[in-house]
């Protein structure tokens, strides 16, 4: 692989004298590690990537997992993988801690797991010019390189000795393991012996952050006709059929359901006809059916995203309203199943985005701002937020996640992470 250099933003550029002024003796130590492990934290990042960790290849979420241990053992922080029993089928756990206890208790928060499973034809880091291309590069194997990169820094001066600091790398955040009481208890349980939760899912631009995330649930639904010849269609014994009543649910969500702000829903898989086999693990199946028999079984698999409780409570209520207004001869059922809590714009979340703005402005990085939770998915700290003050969106500048043109800006990698040193440095001496 060629060198790589420190690459910098445009808009970044300003004198080392002019940020002296707004960075302490300490901090600007601090920055100089940062530059001078760059080099190191882009080889680490092609290292990571290229080991699959596709959420369901349990062996390459532990090998990645293993990879990040070893460095974490290295700056000093006690560290455990953590597997989940055989019920829950995903690898496991990544967690690494400091022993001190002086300053906010801070839980730094990523995942090793990528949706590119082993069969994907996207598996290998490249880089063209200033763009970086790999699976689980940006989403999110970047932002845990952060974490890591940023702990170094402050290893480095001897900074981590008093802090109380939990790496929490999950293994099955794009896939995550049921039950939740069972994959996200480890997670839950460092939030609440924390004050302050940190997550380093992608960026969503290089001077936002996030202080609220949607929730995110699941649903399922199954419609059932009267198999018969088609030539009885609509007629009082045969009716109108498993498809035609699955249309009509589907549009009457569209049309009835649609409207509130931050909620959405969405019919991610179909099948129908005479006979439906889906893998809900999976999320693909197989149908027959013929266009002249009437089809008996139509199932849908779907996703709903809400900014609070309330909004998926009634959100739930009107599907369910929707699916008793059956067509003649048919039946339907509709089951939810919860998956990621909603992360409020709180108080407490405010006011760690003012301090991160103050560390931005500080580096000359310019005002950071809250980004729209419209625009945002689900992500781990919103298992936390609950429980902790959260800010969200500290990873990776990119493009394409979840697709094979995956990208990281390597203009902003270095300035992101000394971002996050700062911040990081700034709370463990609050």
């Amino acid at each position: 692989m060629k060198k790589i250099f420190s690459y910098t933003i445009t808009l970044l550029l300003v004198s080392t004298s002019i940020q002296a002024q707004q960075l302490s003796k300490t901090e600007q130590k601090i920055i100089k590690s940062v530059v001078a492990n760059h080099q190191s934290a882009v080889l680490f990042l092609e290292k990571v990537v290229n080991i699959n960790s596709g959420t369901m290849n349990h062996e390459g979420v532990k090998e990645t997992g293993m990879v990040f241990k070893e460095q974490f053992d290295a700056i000093g922080l006690d560290t455990q993988w953590i597997d989940m029993p055989q019920n829950v089928n995903r690898a496991g756990h990544l967690f690494a801690k400091t022993s001190g206890t002086k300053g906010k208790k801070i839980l730094l928060i990523g995942h090793l797991d990528t949706v590119f499973e082993k069969d994907s034809p996207f598996q290998k880091f490249k880089i063209e010019g200033d763009i970086a291309y790999g699976p689980g590069a940006n989403d999110m194997k970047g932002g845990d390189v952060i974490v890591l990169y940023a702990l170094k820094a402050l290893h480095e001066h001897n900074l981590l000795k008093d802090a109380q600091i939990t790496v929490a790398f999950t293994g099955d955040e794009e896939s995550t393991g049921k039950p939740l009481e069972v994959s996200r208890k480890d997670l839950i349980d460092a939030a609440k012996n924390s004050d302050i939760a940190l997550g380093f899912e992608t960026s969503t631009g290089f001077n936002y952050a996030t202080v609220a995330r949607r929730g995110s649930s699941g649903w399922s639904l199954e419609v059932k006709g009267k198999r018969a010849h088609s030539s009885g269609i609509f007629n009082d014994r045969v009716g109108a059929g498993a498809i035609f009543e699955a249309s009509r649910i589907l549009n009457s969500f569209y049309t009835d359901v649609k409207g509130e702000e931050f909620l959405t829903f969405n019919p991610g898989v179909i099948l129908g006809g005479t006979e439906v086999n889906l893998d809900k693990e999976l999320s693909k199946g197989t149908a027959f059916g013929k266009s002249n028999v009437v089809a008996q079984t139509v199932v849908v698999k779907g996703g709903l995203r809400f900014i609070s409780e309330d909004q998926k409570e009634n959100a739930r209520s009107k599907m369910k309203k929707i699916i008793e207004k059956n067509l003649p001869q048919t039946s339907a059922t509709i089951s939810f199943k919860d998956s990621y809590p909603a992360m409020q714009p709180t108080e407490g979340n405010l006011s760690l985005l003012k301090l991160l703005n103050e560390v931005s402005k500080d580096l000359g990085q310019g005002k950071v701002e809250a980004y729209d939770p419209g625009k945002r998915g689900a992500a781990d700290t919103s298992f936390v937020a609950e429980y902790v003050d959260c800010l969200d969106g500290l990873g990776t500048m990119g493009r394409g996640a979840h697709t094979t043109n995956e990208t990281i800006d390597l203009t902003t990698f270095e300035a992101l992470t000394k971002r996050t040193a700062l911040l990081i440095y700034r709370l463990i001496t609050k």
